[in-house]
């Protein structure tokens, strides 16, 4: 069983969620806010930083002009230990030199790292890209894994309802798509170049003679190798976010989904399973609330439980199963929607898709991202877990591991 002070948080928790979510249900059904917010006031942030704090700089980029759509990036510091030429430093008046964040430069080698989009949770209705224990556990997975994390800010309901969110992750692989071209498209540039060859220092400009492309991922993203990696309700969108890539097939093109990962995923059905009865009242996150918070997200004439948004394994959804990428799902013994996410990685088995199940005894739902569990060895033996799976997809040699 979970430890006294798990209990007793667990408690505080939901005291604190169900105000949340009674305030949220004081909103009128019909006010839809196409521009949305990406947090809550309550939820406490952390502030982006350039520096390479705990081994990793992050950034903030609105990418889209017509909503709050935002992502984080997380650059692990392989990259500036592989290329030391690329800190830049400020000379002070004193003859030192202070560090003032990093910036790739032009005509020097560059390391390449896959890129994980992840997704937060917090029900559809909280939750950020920016709050401190979403930051912490992407700084985690980004030295870990030794990736570029991109963290995506969607839109929240119920200002936003369905399918918002989904819509924003999937805009969020266009845009790394768009990045990529951009990127490929500077370093073909050969103008002053008699023989047409490439130039290391060659950009794509705006009307304003800014560079278009996000020169992070330009200079050290691969694409090719992209995993998808989704908490709780995140992990709903991610799962979507990869069958529209199967759909689009090369259309996406550098983009590659070659692996992803469902923690602990947001799933339920209108015929309840065991786990479901059984642990209703389970810890932080249970049942009744939980359908509060799909009562926000859906539209209330598209709302069921057996909403593609909700039930994984309703008939007929697209694309079919043998087409998904490699997933890895996580499961909690004390959360209640383990048994629908346990199905799922089983229907993805009999369709020959590498999808192992890791299952953690005592565990409540969110155990290794919610911010009082972040640093519990559970938390990151999970976190560890996910690496060692996730680098035999996304390893140019391959990785000799697997479940």
């Amino acid at each position: 069983m979970p430890s006294l002070a798990v209990k007793l948080y667990s408690i505080f928790f939901k005291f604190q969620q169900r105000y949340t979510l009674h305030n949220l249900t004081q909103i009128p059904v019909h006010a839809v806010d196409p521009f949305g917010i990406t947090s809550r006031r309550e939820e406490s942030t952390a502030a982006s930083n350039p520096s390479f704090y705990e081994g990793v700089a992050t950034k903030d980029i609105h990418i889209d002009p017509f909503s709050s759509l935002c992502i984080r990036i997380f650059l692990p510091a392989t990259v500036v230990n592989f290329d030391p030429t690329t800190i830049i430093e400020d000379k002070s008046k004193d003859g030192a030199f202070i560090y003032s964040g990093y910036s790739p430069q032009a005509r020097t080698k560059h390391k390449r790292l896959p890129v994980v989009l992840q997704f937060h949770g917090g029900a559809f209705v909280g939750g950020s890209n920016d709050s401190v224990r979403n930051d912490a556990f992407c700084r985690r997975i980004a030295n870990l894994c030794d990736v570029i994390v991109v963290a995506v800010g969607y839109r929240l309901a119920p200002e936003s309802r369905y399918p918002a969110a989904f819509d924003d992750g999937l805009k969020v692989l266009n845009w790394l798509a768009k990045e990529a071209n951009l990127a490929e498209c500077g370093k073909w540039m050969g103008n002053g170049n008699r023989n047409g060859r490439r130039r290391a220092d060659a950009h794509v400009f705006d009307g304003f003679g800014a560079s278009m492309a996000e020169p992070w991922l330009a200079a050290h993203g691969d694409p090719s190798r992209c995993v998808l990696l989704g908490v709780s309700s995140g992990a709903n969108i991610a799962d979507y976010v990869a069958r529209k890539a199967v759909e689009a097939g090369k259309l996406l093109d550098p983009v590659k989904v070659v692996a992803q990962v469902l923690m602990y995923p947001f799933f339920i059905g209108s015929s309840p399973t065991a786990s479901e009865i059984k642990l209703a009242n389970s810890y932080f996150y249970d049942k009744s609330m939980c359908m509060q918070t799909w009562k926000l997200f859906l539209p209330e004439e598209k709302f069921g439980l057996d909403h593609p948004a909700a039930n994984p394994l309703i008939p007929g959804r697209e694309p079919p199963l043998k087409f998904m990428p490699p997933t890895l799902t996580v499961v909690a013994e004390q959360d209640w929607m383990r048994d629908r996410a346990i199905a799922y990685s089983e229907e993805l088995r009999r369709a020959n898709i590498d999808a192992p199940l890791l299952e953690y005894k005592d565990a409540v739902h969110e155990f290794a991202t919610l911010d009082v569990l972040l640093q519990t060895p559970q938390a990151q033996a999970c976190a560890e877990d996910i690496a060692i799976w996730v680098k035999k997809y996304i390893s140019l040699r391959g990785h000799e591991f697997s479940y």
